[in-house]
């Protein structure tokens, strides 16, 4: 197209990541000797050797908060348009608030399987990104998925939450204790529920009763926590619905689409029993920083080390209530009695921390579904395949796992392709300038029907307020370093009563606090720096104040962002 290849010109590319296989088929510019590779510069030398005229920056930085040294203000008051590549969602809302802060035209797009879409977001003439949203994804409910499985995506759906839980989200929760027990403690007793209370158990079951020193402690674990999983939960399910259990209407309690589950019994001789010990101990391992043995992967000495691990006999326990509501959203339950339990079970964790080494953390993991080597799926496929076999759902293989429990959808290169097309020909007309809203167009194509659907774009919504009117993409400036009065009195020369002022989270003024009137005179810079307790960037001349206004007649009015200029 020749984009960026005049004198003035130059394209600035950006991604962390490297080059996997699975990127081979729905793009043109890697090759397989590429992989490992970062994607940006074997992009921007692939680009180069067809156009040699093009001026192009390959970065490897993510475009989100914590660059925002590298992609600081003077980057975004210099671009001309912003193109988004983006896989999802949080990222692509993060890109719009930047364009529509720095009022810079956004080229939006994204495909899923056979279906592509694009949309415009265009400065004062189009809505931005954020201003709609997609509906959610229905998910199955939370009591299906942990006790009434009924397909193996039920299966995954709960395998993936349990990887996150076990080795990632308690883990963080273990070093985020251990960094600061006192404002943590803190935080646990503020909140004082059930979520809280969950938490603190999760760190104490994991730092005393389950904690491993030795990679025998793991296997101990990993053959544990099958006989809790397939053996224990099972029975205890049963005890409390046994088969012919009925509802309060007198019908079947297990009747379709429920399945009767029935417990595992665990053998040394099961191949798929020892895989899920193997994986399940490697990764335990992993949180701890224990080295994991080469015998681990000899099935008969991992099948004797198993053999030493002493399992107790399941005991039913009464009184306990199975969550069968599907329209509930959590499985625990706050109580009056949350507060007392959960200073006990801090006074035991402070008891339990003074016993481990100095400096002691634990490593989270996160789910990476694209290695093969690091157990991740295989861990999840063993949890999901033995929960399958309880309840006689038919098993899916290491792969099928992988695409179900990564929401993996085919990439196709002719969506994408399309989506790269319909870009570009909008591009065009960004950079011709002076062009209507009925000009552009939106996208939506699914090659499987087939159906593409073009639309202009919709324009933002205006707001007025006596003779001034504004939009989402305005923003207001105030110079010269103002107080917090002056800001004031700025707004109600406009006929705004403004009532509170905040700077991010932090409140730097309101009217309802009699204290605040102490920060009037301040400049409105200094209150920030004072309260939210941060230096400002030395790239920065200004911050950005959200302030609360109404009208004489005590109407709210939505005004816009206000960017406050201290140099």
């Amino acid at each position: 197209m020749g984009v960026s290849c005049g004198s003035q010109g130059k394209l600035t590319i950006t991604d962390d990541d490297v080059i996997e296989k699975s990127n081979l088929s729905r793009q043109f510019l890697f090759r397989d000797w590429n992989i490992g590779q970062a994607k940006t510069t074997v992009a921007a030398s692939a680009a180069v050797s067809i156009n040699p005229q093009l001026k192009i920056e390959a970065l490897q930085n993510r475009v989100g908060p914590e660059t925002e040294c590298v992609f600081n203000d003077d980057f975004w008051e210099n671009l001309t348009v912003v193109i988004n590549a983006l896989d999802n969602v949080n990222a692509r809302l993060y890109v719009d608030q930047r364009c529509l802060y720095f009022q810079k035209p956004l080229l939006e797009s994204g495909t899923l399987g056979a279906k592509c879409n694009t949309q415009m977001v265009i400065p004062h003439l189009t809505e931005n990104y954020g201003a709609s949203r997609d509906p959610t994804e229905k998910q199955a409910p939370m009591c299906t998925v942990h006790s009434f499985p009924h397909n193996i995506d039920h299966c995954l759906t709960w395998a993936r939450s349990e990887f996150e839980g076990l080795l990632e989200k308690t883990p963080a929760e273990v070093n985020a204790y251990l960094s600061n027990p006192s404002e943590y403690a803190t935080a646990m007793r503020n909140a004082a529920d059930a979520q809280a209370k969950d938490n603190l158990e999760r760190i104490l079951q994991c730092l005393e009763q389950e904690k491993c020193e030795t990679f025998q402690d793991c296997v101990t674990w990993a053959r544990l926590r099958f006989e809790d999983y397939f053996v224990n939960r099972v029975k205890q399910l049963t005890f409390i619905f046994p088969e012919d259990a009925t509802t309060s209407t007198g019908a079947p309690f297990w009747s379709a689409p429920k399945r009767f589950p029935r417990p595992l019994q665990f053998s040394t001789t099961d191949p798929s029993h020892l895989q899920f010990i193997m994986a399940a101990s490697i990764l335990r391992a992993e949180t701890f920083g224990i080295p994991v043995p080469d015998w681990v992967k000899n099935t008969k000495m991992l099948a004797k080390a198993v053999e030493k691990v002493i399992v107790p006999d399941f005991q039913p326990k009464e009184g306990v209530k199975i969550e069968t509501d599907e329209k509930a959203t959590s499985l625990s339950a706050g109580s009056v009695d949350d507060a007392a339990v959960i200073n006990e079970l801090l006074f035991k964790l402070e008891r339990c921390r003074n016993n481990l080494p100095s400096g002691f953390r634990m490593k989270p993991i996160q789910f990476e579904k694209d290695d093969d080597t690091n157990y991740h799926m295989d861990l999840i496929a063993g949890l999901a395949n033995m929960r399958a076999r309880n309840y006689s759902i038919p098993e899916v293989d290491k792969l099928k796992a992988k695409f179900i429990a990564g929401r993996i959808i085919p990439a196709i290169a002719t969506s994408t392709a399309m989506a790269t097309g319909l870009v570009c020909l909008e591009l065009y007309k960004v950079l011709d300038g002076a062009h209507k809203v009925e000009d552009y167009r939106n996208t939506f194509a699914n090659l499987a029907l087939p159906l593409f659907s073009m639309a202009e774009p919709v324009p933002p919504k205006v707001m007025k307020h006596r003779d001034m009117s504004w939009t989402v993409w305005d923003r207001w400036i105030l110079r010269g370093n103002p107080t917090v009065r002056e800001l004031i009195q700025w707004l109600k020369d406009k006929g705004l009563n403004a009532y509170s002022i905040s700077y991010g989270s932090c409140l730097l003024f309101s009217n309802m606090f009699p204290r605040h009137k102490e920060r009037l005179d301040k400049k409105v810079v200094d209150v920030a720096r004072e309260i939210a307790k941060e230096d400002l960037p030395p790239y920065r001349s200004h911050l950005d104040v959200v302030v609360a206004c109404e009208d004489d007649e005590d109407n709210d009015i939505n005004i816009p962002q206000i960017s406050v200029y201290y140099r």
